[in-house]
């Protein structure tokens, strides 16, 4: 992976901090578009909302979407700082991402954050999927998993 790689994911892991200022789980996203450029940040916002869908992906895929029109998704890449799950890889594949790259692994969330799991992440749920998606992680793990720490101490 490359170095703006991990640029962009240090932005993603900017937003999962931002979502926890804000009293959300911990957990950012950045769109990248196919040529490199940054196109849209977002972050979880489950707990702001009052929306069990507002995971930081399907709140960018829906706030892209949104300010940008529906092709500035197709074949870009989303940086997430964990693990996207089976409902996150889903907006992101019919909303036309072709790369995810993410932080945290969703093993490692479930053992440093507890909580609920839906057990199947993003390269299982995206395996075989036509198009394809690539998925790439962990980057930065270390990075991702300090803010994901620091929320789970702040919740003890």
């Amino acid at each position: 992976m490359e170095t703006t790689d991990a640029q962009h994911m240090r932005m993603a892991i900017a937003a999962s901090r931002a979502a926890m200022a804000a009293g959300n789980m911990p957990y950012g996203a950045v769109l990248v578009s196919p040529a490199g450029e940054t196109l849209f940040t977002a972050q979880n916002n489950q707990r702001t909302s009052s929306d069990c869908t507002g995971h930081a992906e399907t709140a960018l895929v829906r706030e892209a979407a949104a300010a940008l029109g529906a092709d500035a998704l197709r074949g870009a890449t989303v940086y997430a700082s964990g693990e996207p799950c089976a409902m996150c890889a889903g907006a992101m594949f019919w909303a036309g991402i072709g790369r995810v790259v993410f932080g945290i692994p969703q093993p490692v969330m479930a053992e440093v954050a507890g909580g609920d799991l839906l057990p199947i992440g993003c390269a299982a749920a995206l395996a075989g999927s036509t198009p394809p998606v690539a998925v790439e992680g962990p980057l930065l793990q270390e990075e991702a998993v300090a803010v994901l720490r620091e929320f789970a101490a702040r919740a003890t």
